[in-house]
C-alpha cells in the first residue's frame, strides 16, 4: 500500500476534512504506540507499512510504561484534539493498520499492552465478529 492510500483510508475513516489532519492523527497514534512498545515489536509492526507511516513507529523512545488514559491524553495533546477524538484515532488507525500486518504482528503487540488497552482494538474485533 502507498502512503497516500493509506492517508486517504484513514482520512476517509475519521471522516477529516483534509489529508492534514489525518496525518496529524497517523503520526498521534503511532508515535505514542511506537513509545509503549518495545523497541523490536515497533519495528516488526512497522515493517509492512509504506516507509512514511512506518517512521513515525520509529521516532519514538519505545519501551515506555504507561496505562491507556495516558496513551490518550498523548495522542489528543499530539493530534490537538478532544479526547473522545483521541481515543477514537487510536482504534481507527489500528484498526487500519492491522490490515496490512501479519494477524500474529497484532497479537505481538497485543500481548505486550495491559489489559486497559483492549479498547484499542475494538474496532478489529468487532470486524472479526460480523465475519
Amino acid at each position: 500500500m502507498k502512503y497516500d492510500d493509506f492517508m486517504g483510508q484513514v482520512q476517509n475513516r475519521l471522516e477529516l476534512p483534509d489529508t492534514g489532519r489525518a496525518v496529524r492523527a497517523t503520526r498521534a497514534v503511532l508515535q505514542t504506540l511506537g513509545e509503549r512498545l518495545q523497541e523490536g515489536e515497533a519495528e516488526d509492526l512497522a515493517g509492512p507499512l509504506p516507509m512514511e507511516v512506518d517512521f513515525y513507529l520509529h521516532v519514538a523512545e519505545s519501551g515506555q510504561r504507561f496505562d491507556y488514559d495516558e496513551f490518550v491524553g498523548r495522542v489528543a495533546d499530539r493530534a490537538n484534539a478532544d479526547r473522545a477524538d483521541a481515543a477514537y484515532y487510536g482504534k481507527v488507525v489500528v484498526g487500519l493498520v492491522s490490515e496490512h500486518v501479519p494477524a500474529g504482528e497484532i497479537e505481538q503487540v497485543r500481548a505486550q499492552l495491559p489489559d486497559d488497552y483492549a479498547d484499542l482494538f475494538d474496532l478489529m474485533d468487532a470486524e472479526e465478529v460480523e465475519e
